[in-house]
């Protein structure tokens, strides 16, 4: 599947392919995050992912932010980028 430059399939546990919209990503601490939002219009989610992949990896690895302090310092860098989305 080929993917527009804003946006990334993830395949679940359950081998299904789910597609985000990239909103925006950010670097704090080293680390790359990104908020993306899923491309379904009647469940219209924002998440924060965090890049957890290593160096000899060959392809990016992602992982949905739930940390509380992690999660409220990334959203509060977005906020800041975006002023105009809501995160929860």
């Amino acid at each position: 599947m080929d993917n527009k430059p804003d946006e990334i399939t993830f395949l679940t546990d359950d081998n299904e392919e789910v597609v985000f919209q990239v909103i925006e990503q950010t670097r704090l601490g080293g680390v790359n995050y990104l908020l993306v939002s899923t491309t379904d219009r009647e469940e219209n989610e924002a998440l924060i992912l965090k890049d957890i992949s290593k160096d000899t990896d060959l392809e990016a690895i992602y992982d949905i932010v739930d940390d509380d302090m992690e999660l409220a310092m990334a959203s509060e860098i977005f906020n800041e980028l975006i002023d105009d989305i809501e995160l929860y």
